[in-house]
């Protein structure tokens, strides 16, 4: 029902997503995987920026009863292989920009399905086009790779949609995520969060948050800004799975080091809830045109 009120729109590129379709497409992605035979609590790893795909293969791995890897697309192939030989992935969504450090590494792994996604794909076939021709061409951010027996994205959700998608018996204590940590004590370490551990900790913030609308009012539709990268635990629980409980319009942002860039994307509309770091605050602030928003 709240789909139909309160559109959880993830934009990038001007190009939204509503809840309608993030059902859909997650379901076409979870029928995917389980085409492919995973069984229950297979792990499988995400390796992309804040980019449309991510909330629809997150979501689409979880109601197929899988496990959620979060990987930094800024991993090295040393750090990657190590999380991926860790976590037992047995498949990884990954984009393409990143694609040249799995070809490194991929050999050495348990992965058996890699699903590549470009930055054009979900945002139209005349804009996605373009997208991806100055990503590849003028901007040059693809390094040349090779993954014999790749699916893309768009093709991954059309053999999906060709599929009887089956909803998952998961409970409370099955496992939701494989979080790791930065690996600043050594090397980086998997914290095992069950889905009961997720559903708390988005409860707790949703009440927590009742405290910031007693001053002011709770706006009838909210938007969240999405700077901090959704593999981090922090804008995973507070942006994606926050965010969806709230019925909020989420504001992705794939680069908040472009800081110009960023500000031109807040100008575009009004924001509620903002979470972030003290850098990432103090870099903004620094911007003569952040100071001029409300």
């Amino acid at each position: 029902p709240r789909s139909t009120l309160f559109p959880y729109t993830t934009l990038f590129r001007s190009k939204s997503l509503t809840y309608a379709e993030l059902e859909r497409q997650s379901s076409a992605f979870g029928a995917y995987l389980q085409g492919k035979g995973l069984k229950k609590g297979a792990r499988v790893a995400i390796m992309m920026p804040n980019v449309l795909q991510y909330p629809v293969a997150m979501m689409g791995i979880l109601r197929a009863g899988y496990v959620v890897v979060n990987v930094n697309p800024l991993y090295t192939p040393r750090e990657l292989e190590h999380q991926l030989k860790d976590s037992g992935a047995e498949a990884i969504v990954i984009l393409e920009n990143f694609a040249s450090t799995l070809q490194a590494v991929v050999g050495k792994t348990q992965v058996k399905h890699v699903v590549v996604a470009s930055m054009g794909d979900l945002l139209g076939m005349l804009k996605g086009f373009i997208v991806n021709l100055v990503v590849r061409r003028v901007k040059k951010m693809v390094p040349a790779w090779s993954l014999p027996g790749h699916t893309s994205f768009p093709a991954a959700i059309a053999a999906g949609k060709a599929i009887t998608f089956k909803p998952a018996d998961v409970g409370p204590d099955d496992t939701a995520f494989l979080q790791y940590t930065g690996g600043t004590t050594g090397v980086s370490k998997g914290a095992t969060l069950l889905h009961r551990n997720v559903l708390a900790n988005v409860a707790q913030l949703a009440l927590w948050v009742e405290d910031a609308y007693s001053a002011k009012g709770k706006p009838p539709s909210m938007t969240y800004v999405c700077a901090l990268p959704l593999y981090h635990i922090f804008a995973l629980t507070v942006n994606a799975l926050m965010g969806m409980q709230q019925g909020a319009l989420n504001l992705l942002i794939p680069n908040p080091r472009d800081i110009p860039g960023f500000v031109k994307e807040l100008q575009k509309q009004p924001f509620h809830l903002f979470p972030g770091l003290n850098t990432l605050f103090n870099a903004l602030l620094n911007n003569e045109d952040f100071r001029k928003l409300d």
